[in-house]
């Protein structure tokens, strides 16, 4: 491996990868019934937060960055969403559920950051408020 894509030296993204293994492992314990469910809406969802700050990150107009940023902060809201609606289930244990949702509120609060400066570089003179 020669090459190494900007996505890549992402501190958010390579948390989130962390982040996503974590999710897997702890959902392959989730109810069968909830495979085409919860387990599979919270697998997703995470997935979505990498592959749009990698497709991001790889755009050359702050506007199409701005754009993906968004996109992945919304799945991060969504991944927060599961989690409350899997503890409320007693699919996860209180410490799981406190330990996922304090790394989430993390990872979205490094995506608002990208989000801020994009959105600086979009309009200098109007801060945006994810």
């Amino acid at each position: 491996m020669k090459y190494i894509y900007s996505f890549e030296k992402l501190a958010v993204w390579q948390q989130n990868r962390v982040f996503t293994k974590k999710l897997y492992q702890l959902t392959a314990c989730f109810p069968k019934e909830e495979l085409f469910g919860i387990t599979s809406q919270l697998r997703r969802a995470t997935i979505s937060i990498s592959c749009n700050l990698s497709e991001g990150s790889c755009r050359l107009s702050p506007k199409e960055q701005f754009r993906f940023y968004e996109i992945a902060f919304g799945s991060g809201a969504e991944v927060v969403n599961l989690l409350i609606i899997s503890h409320d289930l007693e699919y996860i244990s209180e410490a799981d559920y406190l330990s996922l949702r304090t790394e989430m509120e993390k990872i979205t609060l490094q995506i608002s950051k990208l989000i801020k400066q994009r959105s600086s570089a979009i309009n200098p003179h109007k801060p945006h408020k994810p």
